[in-house]
């Protein structure tokens, strides 16, 4: 139990590696690997940055005195001068050049994007994670006839692994999206105040090669192959928009299929994971509350509600920099990723632990079969020469006198009604035997098997990146 507010995120919801990457020790390493990448880069192309000072920065990458930094901060009311500061008490020999030619968005950003790009990945690790749980269960569900629902009203049959192929679409649409996002994140490197790399031109006597150089040594350190091609003094924040629209997208789909679930499970067709000690009410011994689905459904929301952060931000940024989008996106970007890789989890376990109640969703089948066989009963019917419009009506009339019965607990007769139909010309026998679930799930079985194959490819191809791996 902590004394101050803490976050959900940080208590309850998210992975131990999420939390890892948005700590501060793991921000303020970075931001020493960026100053020992920048000097390294300075000292090859000859300016006066020794090996040994080079070397002592190295070795002082992880021993971040932070009762210095916070002494220093609360003198300076600047966090990067702060921490420029205790680097050089750790390193002395290299305290007069660090920061050489920078600026503080240099450590700031680029920290950022190199965060942000490690969560897409560890995001897409768990995002595959879910599409592999959906394929499994819609493989093995692919030819279980269950009732549809149009308007959350009883319609055609589906299969239940058809079902869950549209739950699968979504996600590998995200997936998409989410290699996009990836790939779309480029290195800001080190450009000076405004972008224009005034400093370095001034450093490197006008020689502007040896400063495209130098920020392809820096990107080159973190794994980054493409820079902006130009900025102010900050990344471009459309990429914090496109970031934060990626993981709504990714919240929009567990919505639905949490959401989904959620229905399913009212019904005892389908039931999320639930184990032998778990307590689903504590007043209601008997209940089994999907807690999860309802869980994964109130995070999305915060997360779909939080996505318009960026937006706003990279709208409202004043030409080549303005502060009032840091203390926005101190919040808004770490808790959107914490949000997206909690509900990640949870789908995660949700999905690996589904439980298919075949038996209700059997007796739900068998209960509107013959309502959902009277297209096929008026096709045979109008085959032995019947009037299709009055045949059409017949059924309906007859459907609709079922109905009302079975609204005050009378049972579907409407079989038996239909043979003593003499306009129809068919026995309750041969009517009987149309009443097959095969008969009516269309091309279900075939659609969940083409797409699937799909979707496997898809996910192999992706699982063998050794960048998305957890």
């Amino acid at each position: 139990m902590t004394e101050y507010y803490e976050s959900p995120f940080s208590s309850r919801y998210a992975s131990k590696k999420m939390k890892e990457l948005f700590s501060a020790n793991t921000r303020y390493t970075t931001w020493r690997k960026l100053w020992t990448s920048l000097a390294r880069a300075e000292s090859r192309l000859g300016l006066p940055i020794n090996s040994k000072q080079v070397a002592d920065l190295e070795q002082h990458i992880n021993d971040i005195d932070y009762s210095v930094v916070e002494k220093r901060e609360k003198e300076t009311r600047h966090d990067v001068m702060a921490h420029i500061y205790a680097y050089g008490k750790a390193a002395p020999s290299a305290a007069g050049i660090i920061h050489l030619g920078a600026t503080s968005c240099y450590v700031t950003d680029n920290s950022d994007l190199i965060i942000y790009r490690d969560a897409l990945r560890l995001i897409c690790a768990e995002l595959l994670g879910v599409l592999d749980n959906l394929c499994n269960f819609a493989e093995k569900y692919k030819s279980v006839p269950a009732l549809s629902y149009t308007h959350y009203q009883p319609a055609q049959l589906t299969t239940i692994g058809k079902r869950a192929c549209l739950w699968i679409d979504n996600f590998a649409s995200d997936l998409s999206e989410l290699d996009f996002t990836i790939e779309s994140i480029k290195f800001l490197g080190c450009r000076g105040t405004t972008g224009t790399e005034a400093s370095f031109l001034e450093l490197f006597g006008g020689d502007s090669d040896k400063i495209d150089e130098m920020n392809r040594q820096i990107a080159f350190d973190f794994g980054f192959d493409t820079l902006f091609d130009v900025c102010g003094q900050t990344y471009p924040r459309k990429l914090d928009s496109r970031i934060l629209s990626c993981l709504s997208s990714i919240a929009q789909s567990t919505y639905k299929m949490a959401n989904d679930i959620r229905l399913l499970q009212h019904d005892r067709q389908l039931e999320e994971p639930f184990e032998n000690t778990q307590i689903g009410s504590s007043a209601m011994a008997y209940k089994r509350n999907p807690i999860r689905c309802e869980r994964i459904c109130s995070l999305s929301r915060y997360l779909i509600s939080e996505s318009s952060n960026a937006p706003y931000t990279a709208a409202l940024q004043w030409l080549e920099r303005s502060l009032d989008d840091s203390a926005n996106r101190r919040i808004s970007m770490p808790e959107s990723f914490l949000c997206a890789d909690s509900i990640l989890r949870l789908a995660d376990n949700v999905t690996a632990g589904l439980v298919v109640n075949e038996k209700v969703i059997e007796s739900a089948v068998m209960e509107y079969l013959p309502f959902i066989a009277t297209e096929n009963i008026m096709m045979e019917a109008v085959k032995r020469g019947g009037n299709r419009q009055k045949i059409h009506e017949i059924i309906r009339t007859c459907s609709m006198e079922t109905t009302a019965e079975m609204k005050i607990g009378g049972k579907c007769n409407l079989i038996e009604k239909l043979s003593k139909t003499k306009e129809l010309d068919l026995s309750k026998n041969e009517l009987t035997n149309l009443l097959n679930p095969m008969l009516y799930i269309g091309r279900s079985e075939e659609q969940v098997i083409n797409y699937i194959d799909k979707v496997r490819k898809l996910i192999n191809g992706e699982k063998s990146h050794d960048t998305i791996e957890l």
